[in-house]
C-alpha cells in the first residue's frame, strides 16, 4: 500500500500538504466520436422520461432551491418530519448550556455551526478561495499508518484526531489555521487551445497541540450534495457488488471495486456506500458523523468527542448532554436527508446536448458514470422500486497519482474514489454559486474536473483532449443538462 506523499516544513507549527489527490468519469475507451451523428428526434413523453433522473422521487425546479425540495406524496406525517429536520439541518448550534435554545451542544472543536454551513442549500461545498475566503465547505480528513482491531478504520492522529478542525468554543484552543495556495498546470488540448489547471497545497499555521504525528496522512474534502442520498441507499447491495469487477476479468481496463465498512449503526461490516471513498455504510451514520466531525456533536451511534488526551481542554468542556444530539433529532435530519427529491434534467433534445451525451458514451464514461438504475424496497415507499439516473456505480475507482490524498480508508487505497454521481451537477452554479468540483474542489469548471482524471479515467481524459472545441462543449453542455 503506497504511503503518504506530505511535505512538512521545517518550521515548528506550519505544515504544507501538496494535495495531488477526485470525480468526474473512468473509462476504458480512447475513441473520438466528434465526427458521429447524434442528433435524434425524442417524443414529449420520451423526454419527459428522460428528464426523471430519480423516478417518481424527481422535481422540476430549476432556481436556488433545486435541491431542497422534499419527494412528492409525502404523508403529513412525513412532511412535518421533513421541514423539522430541514430546521435542525440549517440552523446554528450552539455552545452548551443553552438549553432554552434546543440547539446547543455545538463543540467543543468544530468546523461549522450548521450542515448548510458546508452543504449550503443541500448542494456541494467550496474550498476557500480569493472570492469566497470565509467558505466553510472543505474539511480534512486524519489519520496514521494502521487500522482500528476491531472496526477497521483508519487510525486517528495521536495529537489532533480524526479531523482537523479550525475551530473551537470559548476557552479551548482551535487546533490551527489552514490555507491553501493553487499551484498552476499548464496543458493544451489536441487542437492548441491551452488550458490550466490549478494544484492545491494546503498550508497549515498556528498549530495549537503542536506538530503532527510524523507519519500523518492528511485527505482534504469537500462536503457532498445530498439530495438523493435515499435513493443510493435504496440501490440493492446485489446491484452494486454486480458492477464490480475488482479483477478487471473483461480486459476494459475497469477494475471497480466495493468498500466494505464498519457500520455502528447495524454493529457488524457492511457494503459502503457514502462519502468520498464510500467509507460509510447508511445515511444516519452519514449524518451522526458530520454532527460529530464537523459540528463537534455526540450521538447515540458516535458518543465520545474527537478530544485527543493531549487536548485537556477539549475534554474538560462542558457538553450538550449525554449524547448531544437526541435520537429524535438525529432520525429528523437523516430523515431530512433521505428524502431530499433530485432535480430533473434540462434540455434534453437540444442537439448540443445529445451529440454530448454521445460523447460521454463513445469516451466510456458510463463504465462507471452509470445511468438506468433501479432501487429496491424502501422507506417512504416513494423511493422504492424507482429507475433513476444518478451516474455513478457507487464503487472505488483508481483515478491515478493526480488524484490521489495517498490515505487508504477501510478497504479504499489512497488512490480509489467512489463514483461522484453526476445527477444536478449542472445546477451547482444556480444552487452553490460556484462550479468547485473533484473531492477537494480544486477543479473550477466541469473541463478542469474532466482533466485531473487519471488512472482508470486516463483513456477518457486523453479522448477528451483530442477532442475538437465543438464537441468538447457539446460533452460539457450535456453534463451542464444533468
Amino acid at each position: 500500500m503506497k504511503r503518504p506523499n506530505l511535505i512538512f516544513a521545517a518550521t515548528t507549527g506550519l505544515l504544507i500538504l501538496t494535495a495531488v489527490g477526485v470525480g468526474i468519469g473512468c473509462t476504458s475507451s480512447n475513441g473520438d466520436t466528434s465526427g458521429q451523428s447524434s442528433e435524434t428526434t425524442m417524443s414529449a413523453a420520451e423526454a419527459r422520461t428522460v428528464a426523471r433522473s430519480g423516478g417518481d422521487a424527481t422535481v422540476t425546479n430549476t432556481g436556488a432551491n433545486a435541491f431542497g425540495q422534499p419527494v412528492s406524496g409525502l404523508s403529513k406525517d412525513d412532511l412535518r418530519a421533513f421541514v423539522v429536520g430541514n430546521n435542525f439541518f440549517n440552523d446554528n448550534w450552539v455552545t452548551a448550556p443553552a438549553s432554552t435554545t434546543g440547539r446547543d451542544g455545538l463543540g467543543p472543536l468544530f468546523n461549522a455551526q450548521a450542515c448548510s454551513s458546508c452543504h449550503f442549500k443541500d448542494g456541494r461545498g467550496s474550498p476557500p478561495t480569493d472570492e469566497n475566503p470565509t467558505a466553510k465547505g472543505l474539511l480534512i480528513r486524519m489519520s496514521i499508518p494502521g487500522e482500528d482491531s476491531t472496526t477497521g478504520a483508519p487510525l486517528p492522529d495521536p495529537v489532533y484526531g480524526g479531523q482537523f478542525q479550525d475551530n473551537a468554543i470559548t476557552g479551548v484552543p482551535a487546533e490551527g489555521t489552514l490555507s491553501i495556495t493553487p499551484e498552476p498546470i499548464k496543458g493544451k488540448f489536441a487542437d492548441g487551445t491551452p488550458y490550466s489547471l490549478a494544484n492545491p497545497v494546503y498550508n497549515f499555521t498556528d498549530l495549537g497541540y503542536g506538530p503532527f504525528h510524523p507519519q500523518t496522512m492528511l485527505s482534504p474534502r469537500v462536503g457532498n450534495a445530498v439530495f438523493g442520498t435515499g435513493l443510493l441507499e435504496a440501490i440493492p447491495e446485489e446491484t452494486i457488488r454486480g458492477f464490480a469487477d475488482p479483477d478487471d476479468s473483461d480486459g476494459d481496463g475497469i477494475s471497480g471495486r466495493v468498500n466494505e465498512v464498519w457500520s455502528s449503526e447495524f454493529n457488524k461490516t457492511m457494503l459502503g456506500r457514502f462519502g468520498w471513498k464510500a467509507n460509510v455504510a447508511s445515511v444516519k451514520e452519514q449524518v451522526a458523523g458530520a454532527f460529530r466531525g464537523d459540528i463537534g456533536m455526540t450521538s447515540s451511534l458516535i458518543p465520545t468527542q474527537d478530544c485527543m488526551p493531549a487536548q485537556t481542554e477539549c475534554l474538560a468542556a462542558p457538553t450538550g448532554g449525554e449524547p448531544e444530539l437526541d435520537d429524535k433529532k438525529l432520525d429528523r435530519v437523516t430523515f431530512y436527508t433521505r428524502t431530499l427529491a433530485v432535480p430533473a434534467r434540462r434540455d434534453v433534445t437540444d442537439k448540443s446536448v445529445q451529440r454530448g451525451e454521445q460523447q460521454f458514451i463513445g469516451l466510456g464514461c458510463n463504465a462507471c458514470h452509470k445511468s438506468n438504475i433501479r432501487t429496491g424496497k424502501a422507506e417512504p415507499a416513494q423511493l422504492s422500486e424507482q429507475t433513476i439516473s444518478p451516474y455513478t456505480d457507487m464503487l472505488l475507482h483508481d483515478m491515478g497519482p493526480g488524484l490521489a490524498d495517498d490515505r487508504p480508508d477501510f478497504l479504499a487505497s489512497g488512490s480509489e474514489w467512489r463514483t461522484a454521481p453526476l445527477w444536478g451537477i449542472g445546477l451547482t452554479k444556480t444552487v452553490n454559486r460556484h462550479t468547485r468540483f473533484l473531492h477537494d474542489g480544486r477543479a473550477r469548471n466541469l473541463t478542469e474536473a474532466i482533466l485531473w482524471h487519471g488512472g482508470e479515467a486516463e483513456s477518457a481524459k486523453a479522448g477528451f483532449v483530442k477532442l475538437d472545441s465543438k464537441s468538447r462543449n457539446d460533452l460539457i453542455k450535456f453534463l451542464e443538462s444533468l
